[in-house]
């Protein structure tokens, strides 16, 4: 574990402490494939080049072309998401401290070095914006226009929060936990991001206090140094700086759980087009979804035979089928599929196809072991939550 010292010169995190934006702003621009998709390149400590949707808070996202390298997306190019501008800058982790109180019987103050004494566990987990891809939604809705790498993969390591909560006695009254992090609102008038989950789901024993990520410590804008893990929920749920933690007896009812960051309350979670829902509930698992990650859409490839490799996922109960088409949906081929590194991970996929010269449109489709198949037509819902259509990808041929 790095000390502070060593943590904040190595990630020279000094020239953006007094909230000056990013610490390097690059000449380079993207568009992303939807209407005012302009978005400047913009670089962080511990971050390579990123997709910069906005600075205060950073809003980050992951350039694709990064999800073709590999299943585990790498610390420096994992996305970034806050809500609250007031970010904990200066932790130390030689005297932060991750409090449990409320509906317990031993309430714990635990040291950094408390958790990392407890028994680790290691677990590869999908963490996904639930808005990632809302700059697809037509017709266009409120909330950041993101393509679709606001998501990442990656090997989470630390303790169960079942251990600690188990350490503190939870009492039969309980109905939930609350997460709070160190990050706060500018304004008092802005409420504190504070999220809760059921107490079964809380100790399920796959909730993660996390502080480590692929081998290293949390990077700072990723939630350093504690971070809770939520597998297969939307990364609404995966507070980050986490320091309390309190078990209360009645459903929480704060701004983030109560008013933002719901889903209409039907079958399909999705209501018809420009409509308002009549029912809500919270966000919760990842739909199934798949991507090519090979072949950019508009790309110009060579005719004949070409490897085709992408990267599927869903809410937890893992990779069944993909199934890719190149001839815009009319016939489907299953792929192979790559090594399964956990029911909660990217899993990578490849077909050997054939081009023939001319414009083709490659679509995948997943399927989940759970019996999700990916829609072919878009379901729609206000917040621009959930988008899992199958993706598709026009390339010519020559």
């Amino acid at each position: 574990m790095l000390d502070r010292r060593t943590l904040m010169k190595r990630a020279g995190w000094t020239a953006v402490a007094v909230g000056l934006g990013p610490a390097r702003a690059l000449a380079e621009t993207v568009t992303l494939p939807f209407g005012n998709g302009e978005r400047p390149l913009v670089r962080y400590p511990q971050k390579r080049p990123m997709i910069g949707l906005t600075s205060r808070p950073p809003q980050l996202e992951t350039p694709f072309a990064i999800f073709n390298d590999g299943v585990i997306t790498p610390n420096n190019a994992f996305f970034v998401r806050y809500h609250l501008a007031d970010l904990p800058l200066n932790v130390d982790p030689d005297t932060f401290t991750l409090s449990v109180t409320g509906k317990v019987d031993r309430p714990q103050k635990l040291s950094l070095k408390d958790i990392r004494k407890l028994k680790a566990v290691e677990l590869v987990a999908v963490n996904q914006c639930s808005g990632n891809s809302r700059g697809f939604v037509e017709p266009r809705v409120a909330g950041g226009q993101l393509g679709n790498g606001a998501m990442g993969n990656a090997r989470w390591r630390g303790v169960p929060l079942k251990t600690v909560l188990d350490m503190a006695g939870v009492q039969a009254t309980a109905k939930q936990v609350t997460f709070n992090g160190m990050d706060g609102p500018v304004s008092d008038k802005t409420p504190d991001f504070v999220k809760a989950l059921d107490i079964d789901h809380a100790r399920d024993g796959e909730v993660m206090l996390a502080y480590g990520m692929n081998g290293d410590d949390l990077p700072v804008l990723n939630g350093f140094p504690l971070r809770l893990v939520v597998p297969g929920y939307y990364g609404t749920y995966w507070v980050k700086h986490l320091s309390e933690i309190t078990v209360i007896d009645s459903t929480f009812d704060g701004f983030w759980m109560k008013s933002a960051y719901r889903i209409p309350d039907t079958p399909c979670n999705c209501v018809e087009p420009g409509t308002a829902p009549k029912a809500t509930i919270p966000i919760n698992r990842f739909t199934v979804r798949s991507f090519v990650t090979s072949i950019a859409d508009g790309a110009k490839v060579k005719a004949g035979r070409t490897t085709l490799k992408g990267i599927a996922f869903d809410g937890g109960s893992g990779i069944k089928e993909v199934a890719v088409s190149t001839d815009g949906g009319a016939s489907w081929t299953p792929a192979r599929l790559g090594k399964d590194l956990g029911k909660y991970s990217f899993r990578e996929w490849k077909l050997r196809v054939e081009l023939a010269a001319g414009t083709h449109e490659l679509k995948v489709r997943a399927t989940s072991n759970a019996g999700e198949v990916q829609p072919a037509e878009p379901r729609w819902n206000p917040a621009g939550y959930l988008r899992n259509v199958i993706e598709t990808v026009r390339v010519t041929a020559a």
